[in-house]
């Protein structure tokens, strides 16, 4: 038998057990809740500075700036938890970055590109779909722009708690058209604009994924199966990354130019000139240094690649904050200038007859709520798109980065909401089916590629698939779903605000 003096020691063990085991769950609570609640920071900040902006002393319009702010600030963190993943996601697959370096590089340049290069985008989000004109008043029409971005957050929301990379720009694009038919019908949404958008979703992922596939074909044959891989890495690399630079460059100075100063196209031709060599001959000092210090292998290319890897995934970040940052900001772009100016007159400038400037709080909202939403959720759709498509290495994460910076960009200079997500997953699937073709049709030996005799076996030919078919249905069906979804959702909040309070 045990001693009273015996038994109090092992009693107060348990109890200082019991303890530390709830001071862990406590600190295990207080970390789950603390984005949630820097979120609900940022919201408030979002409330406050629009409530600041307020040019008008009508407290309905007062209420709808204030909502909306808050609005478009939640829709922008649930872009940044959600989309982003595309942009950086395929560099923490192929093991280049740390996915906390990746969330900082991503968050800098989602941010710069929303700023400096989003305003195009914004301006067909938020009225080349639904016209002003096709409204019955201002209330009806800033409670329709409300309800379409509540939809689209609130279905994003779900999909990233499920771990289904769905596409924001059909979210909001849907939650749009939802509200626009339940306000005044379908004779009020564009349909010729959103045809032409629609379309561009069915051609971009198909071109990331081809162009993708065509400069993964273009390295193998150039570099990865060259004779001598660095010295062919030593030509190519500072050539590609010029290209690239030079491309950026023509986009910025372009957009830049709208807004600020003229500037004619011979001078930006000559700017991207000069940068793309720069870039070159930069480049080139940098990789012939690396150079003295491997071999001639393939493993010595995937070091070489890492540095244009992290380049082009800031720069596909870029490109996605110029172009998604409209599905944030769009709706509620719309309402703050129809605030500001004669409602009747809206259409004048909807329609494309001006180039209204987006007020640059308007901005903020969006290019930093994606910020947020990426470093404070963006964590879990990374390693889906980088991780559970198709096996990355830094080479094939290049060719997808680059391909979908690259059809991104000019969709952006277009004017045209494209999904960077279809772009993104798009060039990912091209890579994965592209080294599946060529591992099915030729085998190396000893460098050099010969034809492989054709493999009749059904499970020796299903061992080789190197992309997931169950992970391209997944994404397919959450695309399909997300117009329809987003615009029936949008529908029944208008519909039951409308109710409520007019």
């Amino acid at each position: 038998m045990l001693s009273n003096k015996d038994m109090k020691p092992k009693a107060l063990d348990k109890d200082l057990d019991r303890l530390g085991f709830l001071g862990d769950a406590a600190e295990a609570m207080g970390r789950r809740l603390t984005g949630p609640g820097l979120a609900i920071v940022f919201l408030a900040l979002c409330a406050v500075v629009a409530g600041s902006q307020v040019v008008t002393t009508d407290w309905t319009h007062v209420l709808f700036l204030v909502a909306a702010s808050v609005v478009g600030g939640y829709m922008a963190l649930n872009i940044g938890a959600n989309d982003v993943a595309n942009n950086v996601g395929p560099a923490v697959g192929a093991r280049v970055v740390s996915l906390t370096t990746a969330l900082i590089i991503a968050a800098v340049c989602e941010s710069a590109g929303a700023l400096l290069a989003g305003s195009r985008v914004v301006s067909t989000i938020s009225g080349s779909i639904l016209s002003p004109a096709d409204v019955p008043d201002n209330s009806a029409f800033m409670l329709a722009m409300l309800t379409a971005m509540a939809a689209a957050a609130l279905w994003i929301n779900v999909a990233t708690l499920i771990g289904a990379p769905v596409s924001t720009t059909h979210s909001i694009i849907g939650g749009v058209v939802g509200a626009g038919i339940a306000v005044s019908g379908f004779a009020a949404i564009n349909w010729t604009t959103v045809s032409a958008i629609a379309g561009t979703w069915v051609v971009s992922p198909f071109l990331g994924g081809v162009i993708a596939a065509i400069l993964m074909a273009f390295i193998n044959t150039r570099l990865i199966y060259a004779e001598h891989k660095v010295e062919a890495a030593k030509l190519w690399l500072p050539l590609l990354l010029g290209g690239m630079a030079a491309t950026f460059v023509a986009f910025l100075a372009n957009k830049i130019a709208d807004r600020m100063v003229h500037v004619e196209i011979w001078q930006i031709a000559m700017l991207a000139l000069v940068a793309g060599i720069a870039v070159w001959w930069l480049y080139n000092k940098i990789i012939s240094a690396q150079a003295l210090e491997l071999d001639n292998s393939t493993k010595s290319l995937r070091t070489l690649f890492t540095f244009p890897l992290i380049l082009t995934a800031g720069l596909l970040s870029f490109a996605h904050g110029a172009n998604d940052v409209a599905n944030a900001i769009g709706p509620l772009a719309a309402i703050v200038q129809s605030q500001s100016k004669d409602f009747t007159d809206l259409s004048f400038w909807f329609m494309g007859k001006l180039n209204p400037e987006i007020p640059l709080w308007v901005g903020a909202v969006g290019a930093f709520g994606i910020s947020a939403g990426l470093l404070l959720f963006g964590r879990r759709l990374i390693t889906v798109v980088g991780k559970q498509i198709t096996k990355l290495s830094p080479i094939r994460a290049f060719c997808v980065t680059s391909s979908a910076a690259a059809t991104v960009l000019t969709a952006s200079g277009l004017g045209l909401p494209v999904s960077s997500t279809h772009i993104a997953v798009g060039a990912v699937f091209g890579v994965g089916f592209y080294r599946e073709w060529h591992r099915n049709r030729y085998v190396a030996e000893n460098g050099i590629l010969k034809p492989r005799k054709i493999i009749r076996n059904k499970v020796e030919r299903r061992r080789r698939l190197l992309v997931r078919r169950t992970n391209l249905i997944t994404i397919v069906a959450a695309w399909v779903v997300t117009v329809p979804g987003s615009a029936l959702l949008a529908g029944v909040i208008f519909t039951a605000l409308h109710a409520l309070f007019f």
